[in-house]
């Protein structure tokens, strides 16, 4: 399948703007392209109990995985605060749980230009069971 990374960051640029991040002031949205061709969005949202906080890139993993798709091709991640901004290690973890036999790519943006990296340039020693 072809992946329109444009399409995706675009997708996640649109979620960032839904985040709610009142202590970080850190807004974050995600875009997944799961393998039967459907996106998934999801934005950080923040809670002052900040263990039940939720990343932008597990809240679209998270939407795609309750409705049954559970291999990702592509996840785009975006930040109007930050150029080139990555997944966190829980992120990471959870993204390399859903990775089916190919491996997916992770879209940033750099200078409003998208770059894409594979998901062993963010987690060389990923576990699944």
């Amino acid at each position: 399948m072809d992946i329109n990374f444009e399409l995706l960051m675009n997708k996640a640029k649109e979620a960032s703007k839904y985040s709610y991040s009142p202590f970080s002031k850190f807004a974050v949205g995600a875009a997944v392209l799961m393998s039967n061709g459907e996106i998934y969005t999801g934005c950080n949202i923040e809670n002052s109990s900040f263990g039940l906080t939720i990343c932008a890139e597990r809240c679209a993993i998270f939407k795609a995985v309750s409705v049954g798709q559970k291999e990702i091709l592509a996840i785009a991640i975006y930040s109007p605060n930050e150029d080139d901004c990555y997944p966190c290690g829980a992120c990471r973890q959870v993204m390399y749980e859903f990775q089916g036999e190919n491996e997916i790519s992770v879209i940033t943006e750099v200078n409003g230009t998208p770059v894409v990296r594979k998901m062993s340039d963010f987690l060389p020693f990923g576990f699944r069971i």
